[in-house]
């Protein structure tokens, strides 16, 4: 990740631990997020369980965080393809 991608990535943090800062495994987007992804049921999530995937996915949250940085800048998004005239 890019030094110029941290304040993306902290904002994006930021964002979604809100109302939970201090205790970011009691947020049920958060929760949400793991369960969805991990396959851990939400109410099952404490701050072992949060902490420890947040060590064991480290590298593909990286990757998720970068690639919303790009969506945010713009950079990521496809070209729009040409337009074709309209047949008459």
């Amino acid at each position: 990740m890019a030094p110029s991608d941290w304040p993306e990535a902290a904002r994006f943090l930021w964002q979604a631990s809100r109302g939970y800062r201090l205790r970011p495994w009691r947020s049920p987007y958060l929760r949400w997020r793991i369960e969805t992804d991990s396959g851990l049921h939400a109410e099952s999530i404490g701050a072992t369980e949060f902490w420890g995937f947040l060590w064991r996915e480290r590298r593909r949250l990286l990757r998720y965080l970068e690639w919303t940085s790009r969506m945010r800048s713009g950079k990521g998004l496809p070209a729009r393809p040409p337009r074709t005239p309209a047949r008459r």
